[in-house]
């Protein structure tokens, strides 16, 4: 049975260009201040780092999934049934992936990366990590090759919620249709997610389908507008610095208190012995008594 796709992402990078010069226009035209050049930039060299490095990231994936595909307990073949539990069992091992992102520092560590900006743009979806791949993201993933999927299919069904998400990172579009909007990931609810603001903070994970955050409990709508970035921002647009800063601060950490390695590694971020930095649910429980 062969799977053969083309690179989705490598094709769509003349798509996402244009889009963002085309947001940049609308932005202007109606005086949204969505844009920074700097930041815009960095995000976009992020972006590019990101394919660069995924040359050898994927083939380090596609690598572990063809070995956990040779244990597999079913084959499943290229049937329009497979496609659509493909889907499902992506896009739900994306949420608990990026739930994990944000609440193990070991996996936030690349993934801090793209909530690093302080706006939200088309350009902001370009800026991803460069270590995510490398460093075990993969690992949500296992059970899909061991249960039968190709993970030449696996790795196309990724680059299909990728490109999905593409279009979500704007302020351009408001609310789509209510029935889209509670079954689907919207700039509304993503928006959300890139907040700092304690009460948005680790909410709607989703990568195509809201529905999960609405199961597990991570669901939270938009109510006003959010903004933008960390919790405390690191006012660089240097993108080595950007692809790095939360690697080098657990080096710091551990290095410093070597006793809480497993926690300074992989505890919740914002986690720190003495109480001087926050996590999300401690900022979030210092919000609920000031209300």
């Amino acid at each position: 049975m062969q799977f053969d796709f083309p690179n989705l992402i490598h094709g769509a990078i003349p798509f996402f260009v244009g889009f963002v010069l085309l947001e940049i226009v609308l932005t202007a035209w109606r005086r949204i201040p969505t844009y920074q050049a700097k930041d815009a930039l960095s995000s976009i060299a992020m972006g590019l780092g990101n394919v660069g490095v995924g040359i050898l990231s994927k083939g380090l994936i596609f690598a572990v999934y063809s070995l956990a595909y040779q244990y597999r307990f079913f084959t499943l073949d290229n049937t329009w049934w497979m496609w659509i539990l493909l889907f499902l069992g992506d896009d739900l091992s994306y949420y608990w992936f990026h739930r994990s992102s944000h609440g193990v520092r070991y996996f936030w560590a690349s993934h801090v990366v793209h909530h690093s900006s302080q706006k939200y743009n088309l350009a902001t979806a370009l800026r991803q990590t460069w270590t995510g791949g490398i460093t075990g993201s993969f690992i949500f993933y296992l059970w899909m090759p061991l249960l039968g999927f190709h993970p030449a299919a696996i790795l196309f069904m990724h680059s299909i919620s990728l490109l999905y998400q593409f279009w979500i990172h704007t302020e351009l579009i408001d609310r789509m249709p209510r029935w889209f909007e509670f079954i689907f990931n919207t700039p509304s609810h993503h928006r959300v997610h890139h907040s700092s603001e304690p009460k948005y903070l680790d909410r709607n994970h989703a990568g195509i389908l809201i529905i999960w955050d609405r199961m597990f409990g991570t669901f939270q709508a938009e109510e006003e507008r959010p903004t933008y970035g960390l919790t405390t921002n690191i006012q660089s647009f240097n993108p080595l610095y950007i692809a790095t800063h939360e690697w080098l601060a657990i080096f710091n950490d551990i290095r410093s208190k070597p006793k809480y390695f497993w926690s300074y590694l992989f505890g919740p971020p914002g986690w720190s012995h003495d109480g001087s930095r926050k996590t999300s649910e401690q900022l979030r429980a210092e919000m609920k008594k000031k209300a």
